[in-house]
């Protein structure tokens, strides 16, 4: 049986990826982790947690441990916009510092950080699984448009650190898998300021989004371990 947890459980995304694994006969335990959590159910265990709060991860990282460690683990947490409700920048003169260190914050640091302390509880032997949502504008190769500078950047940086997790755990945990996930455009706050020049069909219940990410999650094998995944299976360049 897959215990889980998931960061970020607040969220569109997040908070339909803690039901479906809840709906799940193969998952004995959901840890729905955030600010904010879900309630409380026979499978889902809410943890109070800030993803950007290290103290905060190792907190529930120890109730894991004490209550039954995950084996699959996603962080479904990111920003686009910056804390003053500013959208992602368009050219070089809308670039600030400040703004470019709340979404590495956000993007990259607290999913390493999630990392640094989630991943220690994986089982040596056996399957296991640690996935963060990235996305397809953090592919360098695929960059063709420019701007979104911090948001790009802050989702390429994720990409790399989960390949080094990857590589790291994949000499002492033989069947682990550790990806980045592009879930697509989903109907979530973070997309809404954008949705409407989105072509027809391409915006994604958030339901399906989870459902997507899990079924790409159960085909995937140690062998593509440090891979970037889009919801449809097909892996992602670099």
């Amino acid at each position: 049986m897959t215990r889980a947890c998931i960061f970020g459980a607040g969220g569109g995304i997040g908070a339909a990826l803690v039901e479906a694994l809840a709906a799940r006969a193969d998952v004995s335990c959901v840890y729905a982790a955030s600010r904010t959590p879900p309630a409380a159910s026979d499978t889902v265990v809410p943890l109070t947690c800030d993803v950007t709060d290290e103290d905060s991860l190792a907190q529930a990282a120890a109730t894991m441990k004490e209550q039954g460690a995950p084996d699959l683990v996603i962080v479904a947490t990111g920003a686009l916009e910056f804390a003053d409700g500013a959208g992602p920048e368009r050219t070089l003169k809308k670039l600030d510092a400040g703004r470019m260190a709340q979404l590495f914050a956000i993007n990259t640091i607290a999913p390493a950080m999630v990392a640094r302390h989630v991943l220690p509880l994986f089982p040596r032997e056996g399957r296991s699984v640690f996935a963060a949502i990235s996305a397809r504008v953090g592919s360098i190769s695929d960059n063709r448009l420019g701007g979104w500078h911090s948001y790009r950047a802050s989702k390429a940086a994720l990409n790399m650190l989960v390949r080094n997790f990857a590589i790291e755990m994949g000499r002492t945990h033989r069947e682990s898998v550790i990806v980045s996930l592009h879930p697509g455009t989903v109907d979530t706050p973070l997309s809404e300021p954008f949705q409407n020049n989105l072509p027809e069909g391409q915006l994604t219940a958030p339901a399906q989004a989870a459902r997507n990410l899990i079924a790409v999650l159960d085909g995937l094998t140690a062998a593509e371990s440090g891979g970037f995944f889009a919801w449809d299976g097909q892996p992602i360049p670099f």
